[in-house]
C-alpha cells in the first residue's frame, strides 16, 4: 500500500531548486535508503518528506490516513544539539512540546510513551544522564528516542550513523531493522553507507540517477 506519494516535486532553496519534478512512492512496510553523492538532494528530499521544507510546485501526499503527527524525522546532528545541557529524559520529553497544555509538566501517557521510546533504543539507563556528557553513539540513541516518540507508522533518518564508530553503528542498524521487523515501521533512511543499505533496506533509491 502506498504510503507517502510525491507528484512533480520541486524542492530548493534561495534561487536553486535541487530537486526537480520528482515522481515517488513510498509504501507501507519499506525500508528504503536512499543514496547518492554530497549535494545531490538526499537531504533536501528527506526534509520535505518531514513537512521542514514546502514544495515549490507538485505535491506530497499522504495516504492511508497517515497523520504528519505519525511522522518521526531525525535530522543530522548540529554541534548545538552534541552540547545541550539538559537530561537525557528532558532532551526525549522535548518531542511532545505542543502536545501538552500543561507544560513543561508532562502527562502520564507522554511519559510512558518516552519511557518505551527509551527502552526501545536501549537509553532507558541514561535518562537522569546529562546528555552532553555522552558519546556520540549513545547520543544518536537519545536523538532517536525523542524522534521515536513522533514516529507511529514512518521514520525519516538523515545518516544516523554519521562519525559513530563501528560498534555504535552497528547499534544503530541493529536497532532500525527490530523497529522495521518487529514495531512494522516504515523506515526511509538516507546514508552513504552503501555496504549496509545493500544488506538491510528491502528499496533503494539512488539519488545520482533522479540528478541525472
Amino acid at each position: 500500500m502506498t504510503l507517502l506519494k510525491c507528484r512533480n516535486l520541486t524542492l530548493g532553496y534561495g534561487n536553486k531548486n535541487v530537486v526537480e519534478n520528482l515522481d515517488y512512492e513510498i509504501h507501507s512496510g519499506d525500508y528504503l535508503c536512499i543514496i547518492g553523492k554530497n549535494g545531490c538532494g538526499k537531504t533536501t528530499f528527506l526534509r520535505g518528506l518531514a513537512g521542514v521544507l514546502r514544495p515549490r510546485a507538485g505535491k506530497i501526499d499522504l495516504c492511508e490516513n497517515l497523520k504528519r503527527k505519525e511522522i518521526g524525522y531525525l535530522p543530522q546532528m548540529t554541534t548545538t544539539q552534541k552540547d545541550f545541557p539538559a537530561s537525557v529524559e528532558e532532551i526525549v520529553l522535548s518531542a511532545f512540546q505542543g502536545k501538552s497544555l500543561l507544560l513543561p509538566f508532562y502527562g502520564k501517557s507522554l511519559r510512558k510513551r518516552a519511557s518505551e521510546c527509551l527502552e526501545l533504543t536501549r537509553t532507558e539507563n541514561l535518562r537522569k544522564e546529562c546528555f552532553r556528557e555522552l558519546s556520540g553513539g549513545q547520543k544518536q540513541r537519545v536523538l532517536l528516542a525523542r524522534a521515536l516518540c513522533a514516529a507511529e507508522r514512518l521514520l525519516l533518518l538523515d545518516e544516523p550513523v554519521t562519525g559513530l564508530d563501528p560498534e555504535s553503528s552497528q547499534n544503530m542498524y541493529n536497532i532500525i531493522k527490530n523497529l522495521h521487523e518487529n514495531r512494522n515501521m516504515t523506515i526511509v533512511m538516507v546514508t552513504h553507507d552503501v555496504e549496509a543499505a545493500q544488506k538491510h533496506a528491502t528499496r533503494m533509491l539512488n539519488f545520482n540517477e533522479i540528478v541525472q
